[in-house]
């Protein structure tokens, strides 16, 4: 699938394709005639799922126009796979741009919006940019890495006006949605503290330690890249903004000196070729990861497959925050980048009683016979799902005071990311004909990615200092309290 991490669990959850009873917005048809301009700016993996939904479902509300890259080789492979889904027998031929030219794209291809999934460094440069020059902007998370980034763009958005789209998928997932009824519905009354737990594999989460996101200065770290996506469903769920961020943690079994100090001796610098090292990510062995990235690090040098116990790594993998929101709410939040399984636990507790939502991706990681991982065990012979002890699924139960607990059921999803992938898509492209309000107000715009990236800069800030961080010094150039109601 495209639109998920090739590392990334592919549990069945992630799988369907009819959505439960109100899960989907409704949408009044199309008028002809009524496509939207879009340039993609980036693309690397995680472009696709949006040039898959330009040139396929959203055909009808959306076109490509342009590709903005530093990299040939990577514009040349989806400018490929736009020709073959049009039928065009060969590659599309859409112009394309260096970054330094992204203001004339705009104005020569007349771009009414721009799908940025460059980097996380780049996003406050690329998406002011867009703003300035005409474009509305949608933008995956981060909404930017730094302090200096969102005085950046809260600048940029105050003074043209212009759109900015978070794709915060995971609040799409039924099962987050569900939790945000739950809350909103004050069954479990007001809620007083939030204890959310996030557990990424020795696959998934090693992945963040391969590549670009392995350096804070490029990615902010996981609690920024990573984490504003947790945030930002805190934050969502409690309706509420964080004040004080108190954060600890570090690199404590990824990089060179951990792995010298368990003893693991000399390592190749890079994963492809690699037998029998469950830790090497072979890019020959995914064939959309060696056209993006092995046949195409000639143009930049820029390696997709390091080692994951190598030098050069800034960023943490093991993180625990401890956050008191306006409303009076505490969140505790833990972060593990090197768990053998894969998954989240929530627990709410209010005035009237608790929420426990738990969610297994995936269950184990196990290896094949050379030593490589089984990126889904579902789909092997013995499998994993109905192991008893750690099932994938997901569960969310509701218990008041002095009742018994009740499991309050999940309607199914539809795409990745917990069945939220495809949902979002269709409010990215299509939000301009919903036929009513949204009640879980699953749309988000640059506030709430400033929101959420408040709570990942401060922790950083923390982290350095030691101490507990106010958000609103951090000053991040617009008000983060969110409207009444």
């Amino acid at each position: 699938m495209s639109d998920q991490n090739p590392t990334a669990p592919r549990p069945a959850s992630h799988r369907g394709t009819v959505a439960g009873a109100g899960v989907v917005p409704d949408f009044a048809p199309a008028p002809p005639g009524g496509q939207r301009r879009f340039a993609v700016i980036g693309t690397g993996h995680r472009a696709g799922m949006y040039v898959a939904a330009i040139t396929g479902e959203h055909a009808d509300v959306a076109t490509l126009v342009a590709w903005l890259d530093p990299n040939p080789g990577r514009m040349d492979y989806y400018d490929a796979e736009v020709g073959a889904a049009l039928g065009l027998g060969g590659p599309a031929g859409l112009p394309r741009y260096a970054p330094d030219d992204l203001e004339r794209m705009i104005a020569e291809q007349r771009v009414d919006a721009v799908v940025v999934t460059a980097p996380d460094h780049a996003h406050a440069d690329l998406v002011s940019r867009a703003l300035e020059s005409g474009a509305d902007v949608v933008v995956e998370k981060p909404l930017t890495t730094t302090r200096e980034g969102c005085r950046r763009i809260t600048g940029a958005v105050e003074a043209t006006g212009r759109d900015l789209t978070m794709t915060f998928n995971y609040r799409y997932a039924p099962r987050n949605s569900s939790l945000r009824e739950v809350i909103a519905s004050g069954e479990i009354g007001e809620v007083t503290s939030v204890h959310f737990e996030w557990a990424l594999d020795t696959v998934h989460g090693a992945d963040y330690f391969r590549r670009w996101h392995r350096e804070k200065e490029s990615s902010g770290g996981l609690v920024v890249h990573k984490s504003s996506h947790h945030f930002d469903l805190v934050n969502w769920w409690l309706g509420d903004v964080a004040e004080r961020v108190y954060a600890s943690g570090g690199l404590k079994f990824y990089g060179d000196k951990n792995a010298g100090a368990r003893g693991l001796g000399e390592r190749p610098a890079r994963g492809t070729g690699v037998v029998g090292d469950p830790f090497a990510l072979d890019l020959n062995d995914d064939p959309r990861l060696r056209a993006l990235y092995l046949d195409s690090e000639r143009h930049d040098g820029y390696l997709r497959d390091q080692d994951v116990f190598g030098p050069g790594i800034t960023i943490e993998d093991n993180l625990a925050l401890v956050v008191d929101y306006r409303g009076g709410a505490v969140l505790t939040y833990s972060l593990n980048a090197h768990s053998p399984w894969e998954g989240y636990r929530v627990s709410v507790n209010g005035t009237a009683g608790r929420a426990e939502l738990q969610v297994v991706e995936r269950g184990a990681v196990t290896l094949d016979e050379n030593g490589k991982a089984v990126l889904d065990p579902s789909a092997t012979p013995e499998g994993f799902a109905g192991h008893a002890l750690r099932p994938e699924g997901e569960r969310l139960i509701v218990q008041r005071h002095w009742e018994q607990p009740r499991e309050h059921r999940i309607p199914a999803g539809i795409g990745g990311h917990g069945g939220g992938d495809a949902i979002l898509l269709k409010d990215v492209f299509r939000r301009h004909l919903r036929t009513g309000p949204d009640p879980l107000g699953r749309a988000a715009g640059y506030l709430d990615g400033l929101r959420a990236v408040a709570v990942g800069i401060a922790a950083n800030r923390s982290l350095v200092t030691g101490g507990p961080v106010l958000v609103d010094d951090l000053e991040l150039g617009a008000d983060l309290t969110p409207a009444a109601g």
